[in-house]
């Protein structure tokens, strides 16, 4: 699971981190595989800005799942600073850390020169030299002349976390596999190309000493109710979320209530999405369908509702769709832009 710690119309911020934590524990105790965190800045619908803390605070109230960042926006930091970070939560929590990367800013422009200190930081044309950098501080060398040979993240790791490069793009898909990493493909964003950048990473892949096959994980905006109609309810407030963020407006969350009454609901429902949105059985028959297209290892869910039990059922929903064995949609390929 990936979740933003998005802050709720009259809600605060440590109420989001709060059902942020209740959520990872919830997905721990369901048996669920990986809960990340993403690296968001400046925006007044994220209370997730700073992944190595609440992933240390997520992993200390939890027992058994993995742990990461979805993901650390590395042209945003020093590789050695990152390296330090999540060496020390490898070292607190050995074998449950995950460290997923992006190269995107995860703000705007402006917010990214604060962090950065320097228009001429603003590209990301260092990210595949810095990605190395970190990789050989954390274990993981490749070559000669990085830093790893001057500088330790930390004095005596027995561990290493998992290193993962995130994208959206051709560019990322392409550096995954040729560095032999796993590779996450952010196909909740809505913006197509899924199965072209997987196919750009399995014929880029080469093997490496982390990975001898390519390893694929596909990201989806799933909420899962009792009924199609309850769904499709509860969905409204992501939907307008979603809406307002590509008008370049960031609010928090409504209620589905609020979200209704307003007008622009209508233009955010007709939108095309691949959202999966229903009852049990359809949000498994649309799962089986991705998960099918895109032959993906994993499906990494992320959940945007209003209210926390909404959330929280809907992750329950979701633990016991498998388990129950019902037979995948038919499916000869994954169309982008399905109504969902």
């Amino acid at each position: 699971m990936l979740d933003l710690a998005v802050v709720n119309a009259g809600g605060t911020t440590g109420e989001a981190l709060a059902a942020t934590t209740t959520l990872a524990q919830r997905a721990d105790e369901l048996g669920f595989h990986r809960f990340w965190v993403a690296e968001h800045h400046n925006m007044p619908l994220v209370a997730s800005t700073t992944p190595p803390v609440l992933m240390a605070h997520l992993a200390a109230r939890t027992t058994r799942i993995r742990v990461g960042s979805g993901g650390i926006m590395l042209p945003n930091h020093a590789p050695l600073v990152v390296a330090e970070h999540v060496a020390a939560l490898e070292a607190l929590h050995p074998g449950r850390i995950d460290l997923g990367l992006g190269r995107a800013p995860g703000t705007s422009q402006e917010t990214a020169v604060a962090l950065r200190r320097s228009v001429n930081l603003l590209g990301a044309e260092d990210f595949p030299g810095d990605l190395v950098d970190l990789m050989g501080l954390l274990g993981d060398v490749r070559g000669e002349g990085g830093l790893w040979e001057r500088f330790s993240a930390t004095p005596a790791a027995t561990s290493s976390p998992q290193i993962l490069l995130l994208g959206s793009s051709g560019f990322s898909a392409q550096l995954a596999g040729r560095l032999g990493l796993r590779f996450v493909f952010a196909h909740h964003f809505d913006q197509g190309g899924t199965l072209e950048a997987l196919d750009l990473y399995r014929n880029a892949f080469r093997p490496s000493p982390a990975l001898d096959r390519p390893h694929v994980t596909v990201t989806a905006n799933v909420l899962v109710a009792d009924t199609d109609e309850e769904a499709d309810w509860e969905a409204g407030p992501g939907r307008l979320m979603v809406h307002a963020i590509r008008s370049g407006r960031f609010s928090p969350l409504l209620t589905p209530e609020e979200a209704a009454a307003l007008p622009e609901m209508a233009l955010a429902r007709a939108a095309p999405t691949n959202r999966i949105v229903g009852s049990p059985p359809t949000a498994l028959a649309q799962l089986d369908r991705l998960v099918t297209a895109t032959q993906a290892d994993e499906i990494m869910i992320t959940t945007v509702a209003h209210g926390i039990g909404t959330r929280l059922h809907s992750l329950e929903l979701l633990a016991g769709l498998w388990p129950l064995g019902l037979p995948a949609a038919p499916v000869d390929q994954l169309v982008e832009g399905d109504p969902g």
